[in-house]
């Protein structure tokens, strides 16, 4: 069977709970998180989207996980929160699309993950003011960052970490997660440290 045609973009958001700068990526996922395993969050903010006559414009979801060891060991759990908005055709266009079996940039993360604990329903927030936002969906989620600054005071722009080869984009600002709330799909996690890492970005994904 062809894999279906679609494509979405729009804004990213994350936080883990590695320590400010996550080691995951520069140690090109074979490296020890920070704390020994890794829980993320991964929001998406869908500004335009259609997977094949099905729009997905305006949606959003929320990718959690969690990674036992050095990420490229694999058996990381994965769970996901779709907008309650969406229709069925549209919540199991998202799934496709985040477990990559639709193709695209989840497609190479698949192998990779050794169980999927299910798809929640739930009213999902973004709120972004420069370079601080959040994600809350509530009961569930509730996750918010600030860019990183470097030492010129002139400077509007966060640090920005390239050619990251991460699923959401290959250019990543750097944050500081401010809190970190998860409670969802047996995911347990409550973070206010603000020591911990976030990272954002725009987004673009389309199926290969």
């Amino acid at each position: 069977m062809a894999t279906p045609t679609w494509k979405i973009s729009g804004q990213y958001y994350e936080t883990c709970s590695c320590d400010y700068v996550c080691p995951c990526l520069p140690g090109q996922m074979a490296v020890r998180p920070s704390k020994g395993s890794c829980t993320f969050a991964m929001a998406f903010q869908i500004d335009r989207g259609q997977h094949e006559a099905v729009s997905l414009d305006g949606l959003g979801f929320i990718v959690l996980g969690l990674t036992p060891e050095a990420m490229g060991k694999g058996n990381w759990t994965v769970g996901l929160i779709v907008d309650e908005r969406a229709s069925m055709e549209q919540r199991d266009a998202i799934t496709a699309i985040t477990s990559g079996a639709a193709g695209g940039p989840m497609a190479a993360l698949s192998p990779l993950v050794g169980s999927f604990v299910g798809v929640e329903s739930a009213a999902i927030r973004f709120d972004r003011n420069g370079t601080k936002w959040s994600v809350t969906s509530p009961q569930f989620v509730d996750m918010a960052a600030e860019g990183a600054m470097g030492i010129n005071p002139n400077a509007t722009e966060p640090l920005h970490l390239e050619n990251t080869g991460h699923p959401a984009a290959d250019r990543l600002a750097l944050a500081h997660a401010l809190r970190s709330h998860v409670h969802a799909l047996g995911f347990e996690w409550d973070d206010v440290s603000g020591q911990n890492n976030g990272q954002y970005a725009p987004f673009s994904w389309q199926g290969a």
